[in-house]
């Protein structure tokens, strides 16, 4: 067992039911070839406010916090919204490379797909993508080799593909089975249980559930532990959460007769995640605020009447569990360890002193797994995996065999288990399955994609460069065998939320390589590449060092003959947004075309909505006069200039995205297109129908967002030429 990631965390929670065919253009732009400078486009005429706010003596305009309102729910944002979508797709509709991405990154992912096994009795459940299928279905096998049976097929929930099956959990004999839903993108999960052999849905659904809609089953299956908010009162798209609760749900019952388990009235502002241990003797209960720190608290479920026990308070470190062995409990920590460790515990003694297990390496600790009674640990070796197997004294005992340069995720089980699976892929390999025998220490392919392209004709190669401080960055740089001198490049970065970018696969990243472009990664600080001091260097007083990585890495591009001299774009998603709105801002020059991606973009009023409370340990408080100077100076909304050429700009964002409101880039791009003199450049904005930040986006609206935003940058950077 292993707690989940602290919800501050589930900023960047993924990447993206047919979009509706464009509208007819407008007058300005039937021509059939559109001029690169596109000086003829009209922007829809947003209204102005007056509203200045004195924060710390310092007047801030907010001329268009009107567009911050419900798009589904406000006539004017709805109808702004409508004509800035009726320009885009206006000027989507002449990119001569938006039906060829279309048809490779649709050929691309018409690929057969598998999710990692977890076994539950003799069953292993897994999903399964046929290729296009806008959701993945969920399979399970009765043992590892029998015939998959179809359990759950989403693909007919909604006509447009847009409602998505979430978290799901078998309970402890794979009988039952606890999933939940997610509609249109957002945040708020339900609920639901079936029982696995016969297919029937049960009577239990919960709901208002958010971020994750994860169960943890008892062992006997009588019912299970979640974590929920109170029914919202309000816009429950847009506000912020509080009163977080754990509760325990029996089956047959009704959610308002739910148990309440654990509850910090004292702190609305916590949140928790509640997680039976495998031997079904305590509950874990993980508490966090705004960052990565946590409190653990435990349960003894075998003693009635048992309080949560305080194991680790103050919410000043790190303390992920792994698993235990009767009352010996392993922790991942950053406790005294930058790098992070594990160390134990033992609940038999009256006093919880941690004894380290496994120490502080020279890599990055980013996960361990508690299997066969071997600890797995995954580390990070310059922002590449290498997973490392030791026993419970944390004796190292082999590392496991990789096929490459790459990333692994997985490594679950159960410590009574011989067995657990893992998958690797990269820039130019999908995710493979591997099962692993944790005896023998031998890998074996589970479930292997079969590739419509050449591997070996891509190149994934890593750099290093200098930033502004001096600072070494790690990039990698992917591109076609044959393609050796400069040519059209994308750079993209995150930056944030100790988050590292390691390598992966992404059909529309490999569509853009293959069409003889290049695809660069920068792994700037405030990522967790390289432990906390990489994460603390770029956060709070230190974010402007994310930025001055990011600018450093474009400039080590163009002045190194890797990008064609006015062939750069960037893109970023998130806080990735965040970072292509401010580097716009302060180096318009230096991009040729960039895409910010549902992007924070209103670093002044960021915590007034839903999860953006959670990230002020990676911002700061606005409220706060030394946070509110920072975040100002660097803020993309209100450091929009004229007297400058801004580069020809897509932003995009969803209606129902609950994690960074669409309020943030409407009030953004209605600023930009506004301001004069900032060139004659296209700043558009592309806004997506039933979608959120990413999560349980259907393949789909994924293929159509992609192929128009990297049509619309190669356009811009010769990719088309």
């Amino acid at each position: 067992m292993r707690n989940a990631l602290p919800v501050a965390t589930l900023l960047l929670a993924s990447a993206c039911a047919t979009v509706p065919p464009a509208p007819p253009p407008p007058p300005e732009l039937t021509a059939t070839e559109m001029p690169k400078e596109a000086a003829a486009i009209q922007y829809p005429q947003a209204r102005k406010v007056d509203l200045v706010e004195d924060h710390f003596g310092t007047k801030v305009a907010d001329p268009y916090r009107w567009l911050e309102n419900d798009v589904r729910t406000d006539a004017e944002v709805a109808k702004w919204v409508e004509d800035e979508n009726k320009v885009t797709n206006a000027f989507l509709e002449t990119l001569p490379l938006r039906a060829a991405f279309k048809e490779r990154m649709t050929a691309l992912y018409d690929y057969e797909r598998y999710g990692l096994p977890r076994k539950f009795g003799n069953r292993y459940f897994y999903t399964h993508n046929s290729g296009l299928q806008n959701q993945s279905v969920l399979f399970y096998r009765d043992g590892l080799n029998g015939e998959g049976k179809q359990l759950i097929d989403p693909n007919g929930w909604s006509a447009d593909g847009a409602t998505a099956l979430a978290e799901w959990t078998p309970s402890e004999d794979g009988r039952l089975l606890a999933y939940s839903v997610q509609d249109g993108g957002t945040d708020w999960r339900s609920v639901k249980v079936m029982d696995v052999a016969t297919g029937k849905i049960l009577p239990d659904e919960l709901k208002w559930l958010k971020y994750s809609g994860s169960v943890s089953w008892a062992k006997d299956g009588s019912g299970f532990y979640y974590s929920r908010f109170p029914e919202p009162e309000g816009h429950a798209y847009q506000e912020s959460t509080f009163n977080n609760r754990v509760y325990f749900h029996k089956l047959g019952t009704a959610q308002a007769a739910d148990r309440l388990v654990y509850a910090t009235p004292d702190h609305p502002k916590y949140t928790h995640y509640a997680a039976v241990t495998d031997d079904g003797r305590y509950l874990v209960i993980s508490t966090s605020d705004a960052g990565d720190q946590n409190d653990v608290a435990i349960l003894d479920l075998k003693k009635p009447g048992a309080k949560p026990r305080p194991i680790f308070t103050g919410l000043t470190n790190e303390w992920y569990v792994v698993g235990n062995e009767g009352s010996r409990f392993f922790f991942q920590t950053d406790k005294d360890a930058p790098l992070k460790r594990v160390v134990s515990i033992d609940l038999a003694k009256a006093t919880i002193a941690p004894t380290p297990v496994i120490a502080e390496q020279a890599q990055t600790l980013t996960g361990v797994g508690l299997v066969g009674g071997r600890l797995i640990a995954n580390y990070l070796v310059d922002a590449k995996s290498e997973d490392r197997v030791y026993d419970v004294n944390g004796k190292l005992l082999t590392k496991v065999a990789l096929p490459g340069i790459g990333s692994t995720s997985g490594y679950g089980g159960r410590d009574t288990d011989s067995e657990t699976f893992f998958s690797f892929n990269s820039y130019n390999r999908p995710a493979t399955i591997y099962r692993y025998d944790v005896r023998t220490g031998h890998a074996t392919e589970w479930a292997a994609p079969k590739l419509t392209f050449d591997p070996d004709a891509i190149v994934v190669e890593q750099r290093f460069y200098a930033s502004k401080d001096g600072t070494r960055v790690p990039m990698f740089i992917v591109r076609r065998k044959d393609v050796t001198g400069p040519a059209p490049t994308m750079l993209y970065g995150y930056g944030g939320f100790n988050i590292s970018l390691t390598p992966g696969f992404s059909a529309p990243n490999l569509a853009w390589v293959e069409k003889g472009g290049i695809f660069v990664v920068a792994n700037l600080r405030g990522g967790g590449e390289y432990g906390n001091a990489w994460h603390d260097g770029g956060r709070l007083q230190n974010k402007q060092n994310v930025f001055d990585d990011f600018i450093a890495a474009a400039e080590y591009l163009k002045a190194n003959g890797i990008s064609t001299p006015k062939g750069l774009s960037a893109i970023g998603r998130s806080n990735g947004g965040l970072l292509i709105g401010a580097v716009t801002n302060q180096r318009p020059d230096l991009f040729d075309a960039v895409s910010p991606g549902v992007g924070v973009m209103d670093m002044i009023r960021f915590d007034q909505f839903t999860a953006g409370r959670f990230w002020v340990d990676d911002y700061g408080v606005p409220a706060k006069e030394a946070d509110f100077r920072t975040q100002l100076r660097y803020s993309p909304y209100h450091n929009i200039k004229g007297g400058r050429a801004y580069p020809p700009l897509i932003a995009v964002t969803a209606d129902t995205d609950d994690r960074v409101v669409p309020g943030h880039t409407f009030k953004y791009i209605a600023r930009l297109q506004a301001e004069p003199d900032v060139g004659t450049a296209p700043h558009l904005v592309r806004i997506e129908t039933r979608a959120g930040h990413g999560s349980g986006k259907p393949v789909s609206k994924i293929i159509d967002e992609y192929s128009d935003v990297y049509a619309f940058l190669g356009h811009f950077t010769g990719l088309d030429d």
